[in-house]
């Protein structure tokens, strides 16, 4: 990538705008403290929390009232460009909303920042960036994390990491202007980022601040997530066993905001901010918040506080639009990426997917899945044969010495005539196979039957009339099925969960 543009170097931020500055790569510590990384929260929840505790009232005369209440509180920008913010992906009348989280504590009083561990600060790092997409008919939504270190092309500014986008835009404000003008500034270069990263036009835009999160978490009464194993970190704080418990506030924080420690860092730092989101919409679905008028109504007081949105998002709208999505129905995701790297200046970088494949993804977010085909008749039982009248070889590819010989002894029991026992040309079979020749179906499903779970391989080499057995690594006795083989490993950036998973998570 070394024709680039780099912004890095041909136009630096200055100190106070520059994301990146005293930040350490997710492969090291670096130097920071408790007090200093609060002001790298990558919270994606505080962002979702907010604005769920809006859209998830819509049901009833009471949320109407707070629908509109909180339309009338909630702080506005204008987030949404006029330019570079087109769709080039047909996703129809679906609706695409950009969630970002800020590390803005300046609304925050003296004892509240002493509770958070950190210090005021009007905050201009989006380390937590998510696309909301919800398909015209409201029936599903999925949310889509970018990882900060995402190496994309800023409109003006050439190729750097993608929460630099923000910052660039705030520094093209001019002096002077106000807070509100150089958070829009900020808001519309990151959105034409990523429209141009995604295909996708950008209808919506919701700033969430830390503090805002930290009010949401408890008003909730807390958010249960469940550990495979103990956390404790003394770069974010955290400290908490392993297992299913309920937390907020604090501890909240500290468990979203983790990376030091984890095995992927910054990755399972956005399962975790996904796990709490998740959470957090099985606990606003739950009847104790539902039919407790009160806590909604602390719920919108303390979002609408919290929240920033564009100037034309009709939060009760939204409501009415995702009322019957589910737990069940709502997919998160990371954006596909290929792998680490480095920059021409030596920073780490993430490599995402190639623009086709980037815009392939994001085309099929709100596809239907494909209903199976039908069984037009019901399919005839595979042909067999008498086990008397299949001739067996067996070979041992397991590496367990004697395999062959219990299983030839087995077989022989079970009435198979057991012509061979030998070992197979390795020992690395990790898979159980059934060889046989054309024409001999019926023999290799016979002795199928006697090893639940092997290959069935048509092979050119194979005896007419004989039937091979080689054994794996898989294979547990005749009559026994094999061990369930770990899965594939999957692709990078291919995480999926919905909001109603509740197993563990690093």
């Amino acid at each position: 990538m070394s024709d680039h543009d780099h912004p890095g170097t041909s136009r630096p931020l200055p100190p106070r705008l520059d994301p990146r500055a005293g930040r350490a790569s997710r492969h090291t510590a670096g130097d920071r403290t408790g007090r200093t990384d609060h002001s790298r929260l990558a919270v994606g929840a505080r962002v979702v929390a907010g604005l769920l505790s809006l859209v998830l009232l819509g049901t009833s005369g009471w949320g109407w009232h707070l629908g509109r209440v909180a339309d009338a509180s909630v702080n506005r920008t204008n987030a949404i460009p006029t330019s570079g913010n087109e769709q080039t992906v047909d996703s129809g009348e679906a609706m695409n909303l950009l969630l970002v989280g800020s590390d803005s504590r300046a609304s925050a009083s003296e004892e509240e920042l002493a509770q958070l561990n950190t210090e005021a600060n009007a905050g201009t790092n989006t380390d937590t960036m998510i696309l909301v997409h919800v398909p015209a008919d409201g029936s599903a939504a999925s949310f889509v994390s970018f990882p900060r270190d995402s190496y994309v092309e800023i409109p003006g500014y050439g190729w750097d990491k993608l929460n630099a986008a923000y910052a660039y835009g705030r520094q093209e404000a001019p002096d002077g202007a106000s807070d509100a003008a150089v958070q829009a500034a900020g808001a519309q270069l990151l959105i034409q980022t990523l429209s141009s990263l995604t295909g996708l036009r950008i209808d919506h835009y919701a700033e969430v601040d830390l503090l805002g999160f930290f009010k949401l978490s408890s008003v909730v009464g807390g958010v249960e997530v469940n550990l495979c194993e103990a956390a404790k970190d003394s770069f974010s704080g955290v400290d908490l066993p392993a297992g299913v418990q309920t937390i907020s506030g604090e501890q909240a924080l500290s468990f979203v905001r983790q990376r030091h420690g984890l095995p992927r860092g910054d990755f399972d730092r956005i399962i975790r901010q996904q796990t709490f989101i998740a959470g957090m919409i099985r606990k606003m679905l739950s009847d104790n918040v539902l039919l407790d008028l009160g806590k909604q109504r602390e719920l919108v007081q303390a979002a609408a506080e919290a929240l920033t949105v564009d100037q034309s998002l009709d939060l009760f709208s939204l409501a009415s639009q995702m009322q019957s999505v589910t737990p069940g129905s709502i997919e998160f995701q990371t954006v596909p990426y290929v792998g680490d790297s480095t920059d021409d200046a030596g920073r780490y970088i993430l490599e995402l997917e190639d623009e086709d494949a980037l815009h392939a993804f994001f085309a099929e977010l709100d596809a239907e899945p494909e209903a199976p085909a039908e069984e037009t008749t019901t399919p005839e039982a595979p042909a067999t044969a008498a086990p008397s009248d299949v001739s067996v070889e067996v070979y041992n590819g397991s590496g367990t010495s004697g395999l062959a010989g219990s299983a030839g002894t087995a077989l022989t029991g079970a009435g198979f005539d057991v012509t061979l026992t030998a070992n197979a040309d390795s020992s690395d079979y990790t898979v159980t196979e059934v060889r046989y020749a054309a024409g001999d179906e019926a023999l290799a499903n016979t002795l199928l039957a006697q090893v639940p779970g092997a290959t069935l391989t048509a092979a050119d080499d194979a005896t007419s009339g004989t039937v091979q057995l080689v054994l794996g690594s898989d294979f547990n006795g005749v009559g026994q099925a094999l061990t369930v083989q770990p899965a594939a490993p999957t692709t990078e950036g291919a995480d999926q969960r919905t909001a109603a998973d509740t197993g563990c998570i690093n």
